[in-house]
C-alpha cells in the first residue's frame, strides 16, 4: 500500500469529497498568512481613500486575499479546517483590537506627542471592530462554506466553479454588513452605495484576476499533501 493510501483513510471526508488532514505542511503557513492579512487588512480599513469618483477603505489592497487564502484552505483542507482559520483570525482580531485599546487609556509619556494621532488610526473605535468581526465572520464563514458544498457536487471538476461561486456570495455579505455597520449614517445616500458596490465589485474581480495564480498554487499544494486524495 501506498504512503498516500495510506494516509488517506485517516483524512476528512465529507459528501463523498476527500480533504487533507490539517497535520499536513502547508496548513500551519497558510493559517498564518491568513491571520497576518486580516490583522494588517483591518488597520488599512480605518482610513476612507477616493480615487476619482470611487470611494473605498485601505483595506481594499490586502483584504481580497483574504478570500483566495480562505479558498485554497477550504479546497483542500475542508469545512472543519477553514471553519478553525476564520475563528482564529476572529480571536486575533479582538485581541488585537482589545490591545490597542489598552495603549490608547494607558497614559502617554510626556515626551510622547503623537496620543491623537495614535487614537485616530489605531484607537479603539467600537462600531469600526464591530463592523470589521461581523462582516469578517458572515463573509469568510459563507465563503468557505459554498465552497465545500459546490465542491460535494463537481468533485475535482470546475474548480473556478467553486473559487468564484464562494466568492460572489462571502465577498456580498462581508461588504455589506461592514460598510453598513460601519459607515451608515456618515457615508450617504449615493456615496453610501458607491462605497459598497465598487467594494464588492473590486473584491470579486480581484478574485478572478488572481485565478491563473490560485490554481497553480491550488494543485501545487495538492500534489504535495500526502493525505489529500482527489476525486
Amino acid at each position: 500500500m501506498s504512503d498516500k493510501a495510506a494516509f488517506s483513510r485517516e483524512a476528512p471526508q465529507i459528501g463523498g469529497v476527500h480533504f487533507a488532514r490539517t497535520g499536513g505542511s502547508f496548513y500551519p503557513y497558510l493559517l498564518a498568512i491568513f491571520v497576518g492579512i486580516l490583522l494588517i487588512s483591518n488597520i488599512g480599513a480605518t482610513k476612507l481613500i477616493e480615487f476619482g469618483p470611487l470611494i473605498t477603505d485601505g483595506g481594499v489592497f490586502l483584504f481580497p486575499l483574504t478570500y483566495v487564502i480562505g479558498d485554497i484552505i477550504s479546497e483542500i483542507y475542508g469545512w472543519k479546517a477553514a471553519r478553525r482559520a476564520i475563528f482564529t483570525g476572529f480571536a486575533m482580531s479582538i485581541l488585537a483590537a482589545f490591545t490597542f485599546y489598552l495603549v490608547q487609556i494607558s497614559p502617554a509619556a510626556d515626551a510622547y506627542e503623537n496620543q491623537d494621532a495614535f487614537e485616530s488610526v489605531l484607537g479603539f473605535f467600537p462600531r469600526i471592530v464591530l463592523a470589521s468581526v461581523l462582516g469578517y465572520l458572515v463573509g469568510q464563514l459563507l465563503n468557505a462554506y459554498v465552497l465545500v458544498k459546490i465542491k460535494q457536487r463537481t468533485k475535482e471538476k470546475y474548480l473556478w466553479a467553486r473559487l468564484l461561486g464562494s466568492t460572489v456570495v462571502g465577498e456580498f455579505a462581508d461588504t455589506l454588513v461592514f460598510c453598513t455597520v460601519a459607515f451608515y449614517g456618515i457615508v450617504t445616500g449615493a456615496e453610501f452605495l458607491n462605497y459598497v458596490l465598487v467594494g464588492y465589485l473590486y473584491k470579486t474581480l480581484l478574485e478572478v484576476f488572481l485565478l491563473p495564480i490560485s490554481y497553480p498554487v491550488i494543485k501545487a499544494i495538492k500534489r504535495r499533501e500526502p493525505t489529500y486524495l482527489g476525486n
